[in-house]
């Protein structure tokens, strides 16, 4: 019997649910795997568009033409965006929804890849430096001819929960944490709060559950709607729409990929692996978002990532990312390699590997950026 670090003396569990019914088997890409996503997802089935949609702000900076847009999504706080292109455009351009990551830092959502019309902030600043090569990556992507939208999603931003929602029993919790920590900045305002939504997170997930949905439903719901706005805007070319990700970006991209018919491609940056991959390795780090419930049954992460082959698909890899081991990238790179062979288009399936940490850096970027442009103009001159 294998013994797993985490499961202890409950390690034959493993077994024992393999046992019960088959774990990750392989769902082909198809009409039939697109159906089963949407329906462990929950939130699929009804109206998606933004509600009460306003431009709070215009302005131009940096060779780009910004707006602040606000809309409502049926329940909570209005969803905060921005949208961003470059200046003085009279032609329809492709377009872009790009997706923060979750970073354990859901303080700010939008902000964290996109600059908008006021300076940026220090943390953010810092923030950059350490996972995206010190720059806002929704401008630059913007500069490159795109039209890109970047919005807060459940749990984020203008989408969080308000500290004093947060239970009075993990304020307590979290308060005791941090007493213990020497870093100042760790019983900020914005330090406090990132730490006490890493335990709100499960809160939240078992009300998703008990929903009839989950973490990843809801938010990949949100982000369906702010496709359908993208697809509203008038310069946006809608056979030309893609999106992209780090991270928790990454998982929202796939889930688009998915979920989504108009998404033409799509990039997902440091987050593909197989849940084999994350036994006894990386399952405490990760957002309950990358574990949809009960999609183990059905199939693998791999496999909802290419649900919609031969629809392009970009993976970008860390080789030394500590969210992942080498022999689940390699693994998931496979599978999803052979997804696109199965339907006779593996050249619409690249997978890129990096050296380094967890991250989406100028180089990457670039790569990214390339590859984007390449598959929407492909896209637009093929309609």
């Amino acid at each position: 019997m294998t013994i797993y670090q985490h499961l202890g003396i409950f390690s034959d569990l493993v077994d024992d649910a393999r046992r019960q019914a088959s774990l990750y088997p392989l769902a082909v890409p198809g009409t039939a795997t697109q159906r089963k996503v949407r329906d462990i997802l929950g939130f699929c089935h009804g109206p998606e568009t933004p509600l009460d949609v306003r431009v709070e702000q215009t302005w131009e900076r940096d060779g780009l033409s910004g707006e602040w847009i606000t809309w409502a999504v049926g329940y909570g706080p209005r969803t905060e965006a921005y949208l961003l292109k470059p200046a003085g455009t009279t032609t329809p351009l492709p377009g872009i929804v790009a997706l923060h990551d979750h970073g354990g830092f859901k303080f700010f959502g939008k902000e964290k890849i996109a600059d908008g019309p006021a300076d940026t902030p220090q943390v953010l600043v810092d923030y950059r430096n350490g996972g995206y090569g010190g720059r806002a990556f929704a401008n630059a992507l913007a500069k490159e001819g795109f039209v890109v939208l970047v919005h807060d999603t459940f749990l984020w931003g203008s989408r969080k929960f308000p500290l004093e929602d947060v239970p009075q029993e993990i304020r307590n919790q979290t308060q005791a944490i941090l007493s213990m920590n020497s870093d100042p900045t760790a019983m900020d305002e914005i330090g406090f709060y990132n730490q006490a939504t890493v335990v709100h997170e499960h809160l939240v997930s078992k009300y998703c559950n008990l929903l009839g949905t989950s973490m990843a439903g809801v938010v990949s719901h949100e982000d369906r709607i702010a496709v359908n706005y993208l697809l509203s805007r008038p310069e946006v070319l809608a056979n030309a729409v893609g999106c992209i990700g780090l991270s928790g970006g990454g998982n929202r991209a796939a889930l688009l990929q998915a979920t989504h018919d108009s998404i033409q491609a799509a990039v997902i940056v440091g987050l593909m692996s197989t849940y084999d991959g994350l036994l006894d390795h990386n399952v405490f780090s990760h957002t309950w978002m990358f574990f949809p419930f009960q999609w183990a049954r059905v199939g693998d992460w791999p496999d909802l990532a290419a649900c919609r082959a031969p629809s392009p698909l970009l993976v970008q890899y860390d080789l030394e990312d500590d969210l992942f081991t080498p022999a689940g990238m390699r693994a998931a790179d496979a599978r999803i390699a052979t997804h696109y062979q199965s339907v006779g288009h593996p050249e619409a399936y690249t997978g890129q590997f990096y050296p380094g940490p967890h991250k989406f850096d100028l180089e990457m970027q670039t790569a990214a950026f390339a590859w984007l442009k390449e598959q929407l103009e492909s896209k637009t001159m093929s309609n």
